[in-house]
């Protein structure tokens, strides 16, 4: 055999293991029984393949690097979300690149680009700025898997929680506790598809079936922060008509609303019951404690990374759509 063409197929084939297994030994990875670690050396040694992650990369020969998109690291969910990716892509030889939007729709074409350019073999997009049209012709050069995002008639793989039974069931909660007047946040209301959409119609359904109708000025859209929170309380403290229960999206804007609240001299839950989704470590630890819809984010980005990684290893998996249970956790604010 030519060495100048010699691969990590080849190499894999002769050590009798997987293309796997050679990159994680390339890569000084461990859990490698030393039995196997000797085939591929051996093997390596054989076929004078030495390895060259550059050159490599050019000819298309090794995937060692999956990217992951996401809006800002800053926020928890997504820092969770990541840190269940990177360990699955570890453990299989990969290296993991963190690469972060700040929602801006330019960076994510650049982010996208790095697929073109082979500098990532795999994309998880944990969030979508641009139209679906855009983002497509970047399938052509690599897996894109999506988490946490859905998209109607895609044709990649989707992983997501029921945004849907999200909102119901903490909606429907606030409704057994007394509330009519109960507030909503959004990330967006006027949205075709997706998670906003799914938990905009959640908030309906739940209202719909006690008999309370939506009141516009109670749905407070673009809310994504702490900040966001801050400034949703002080709209609350100026309404006439003041809400006694709120619907807060997340757990940040749920903190920040808890924060505001108590400077203004609520009392949680007796003047204002809250209720935040994700389940994020702060949840627990803010007083009084928050209720909130947990979501199984370790469960999400583990199944995001063994997704792509499969798609990687055996081309041309068929789409799917994995949808995780959610679960309402009861605490002091409600």
């Amino acid at each position: 055999m030519d060495k100048r063409m010699t691969t990590i197929i080849d190499v894999a084939r002769l050590a009798g293991v997987s293309k796997t297994t050679v990159s994680r030994v390339i890569n000084n990875y461990p859990h490698i029984s030393p039995d196997k670690k000797e085939q591929v050396l051996r093997a390596m040694e054989q076929l004078g393949f030495t390895p060259n992650p550059s050159a490599r990369r050019l000819r298309g020969q090794l995937a060692t690097t999956i990217a992951v998109v996401v809006p800002k690291i800053v926020n928890p969910f997504f820092s969770y979300l990541v840190d269940a990716i990177e360990q699955v892509g570890y453990r299989s030889g990969y290296q993991t690149l963190i690469c972060q939007t700040n929602e801006d729709k330019e960076k994510e074409l650049s982010y996208l680009n790095l697929l073109k350019t082979k500098q990532a073999d795999g994309i998880i997009m944990t969030s979508i700025e641009n139209d679906w049209a855009q983002i497509e012709p970047y399938t052509e050069f690599g897996p894109i898997v999506l988490c946490n995002e859905y998209i109607n008639k895609t044709d990649v793989p989707m992983i997501r929680v029921d945004q849907y039974q999200g909102t119901y069931i903490g909606v429907k909660h606030l409704i057994e506790r007394g509330h009519r007047k109960i507030a909503y946040c959004t990330g967006g209301l006027f949205t075709e598809f997706g998670k906003d959409k799914d938990r905009n119609q959640g908030y309906q359904k739940a209202l719909e079936e006690a008999g309370i109708q939506v009141n516009p000025s109670w749905i407070l859209v673009d809310k994504h922060t702490i900040e966001d929170g801050k400034q949703v309380m002080q709209l609350l403290m100026e309404m006439k008509d003041r809400p006694t229960a709120v619907f807060a999206g997340s757990d940040e804007i749920a903190g920040g609303l808890m924060m505001a609240a108590k400077k203004a001299g609520l009392r949680i839950p007796d003047d204002l019951a809250i209720i935040g989704f994700d389940d994020q470590p702060i949840a627990e630890v803010l007083d009084p404690g928050l209720t909130t819809i947990r979501q199984p984010i370790a469960q999400m980005g583990k199944k995001a990374g063994e997704i792509l990684l499969a798609m990687l290893n055996e081309p041309c998996p068929s789409p799917a759509v994995y949808e995780l249970p959610v679960e309402l956790i009861v605490r002091e604010s409600t």
